[in-house]
């Protein structure tokens, strides 16, 4: 990870910009299939610093193991730049764009970021999951209640998945285990 060097820039002859143009943020960075390693190197020679999450995947191949540093985030990189300053990112070969919200480029909060490197660096254990959110349907993938499906409810920190009964109009939450759970297909 390589330190943003880009130096600040003073508002003045730009009164149109708001002061957050110039104030570094973290940025999701959308990359070409496969190619977080090559924008994250090139990130790095230009000294604008980023994140590249990756995890420890095993292999089999068909005569061995082979134990690969995959991205935690397939087609990301995270970037800490001033959008000012955004030119620089864009013009990096395998960069498709900054991901945006109403053509804005949004920000990511700077303590999602801390503590995924945090977890990283102290040697959790870390890898890819399914997508889930509160509220939508999930379907159980392993456990006792495998083959169930329900919807997702977070209360007191907890994982907990609804489970309707149609036939006598009632539902029960049971407290589950996230990585048991898998978007409804």
């Amino acid at each position: 990870m390589a330190t943003h060097l880009i130096t600040p820039r003073v508002q003045t002859g730009y009164p149109e910009m708001p002061q957050s143009f110039f104030n570094p943020s973290w940025y999701a960075v959308y990359t070409n299939t496969h190619h977080e390693k090559q924008v994250a190197l090139q990130l790095a020679q230009r000294s604008i610093e980023h994140h590249l999450p990756l995890y420890d995947s095993v292999r089999r191949w068909k005569d061995r193991r082979v134990r690969l540093q995959m991205p935690l985030f397939p087609g990301y990189i995270f970037v800490r730049i001033a959008l000012c300053d955004r030119l620089h990112v864009l013009q990096i070969p395998s960069v498709v764009h900054l991901v945006s919200f109403a053509g804005r480029p949004a920000p990511l909060k700077d303590d999602d970021i801390h503590a995924l490197q945090n977890c990283l660096r102290h040697g959790h254990s870390v890898e890819p999951h399914a997508y889930l959110q509160v509220g939508r349907r999930a379907r159980v993938q392993r456990g006792f209640l495998q083959g169930l499906e329900g919807i997702i409810l977070r209360r007191k920190n907890k994982t907990r998945l609804i489970v309707s009964f149609d036939l006598i109009q009632r539902s029960v939450s049971v407290e589950i285990d996230g990585m048991d759970l898998a978007p409804a297909g």
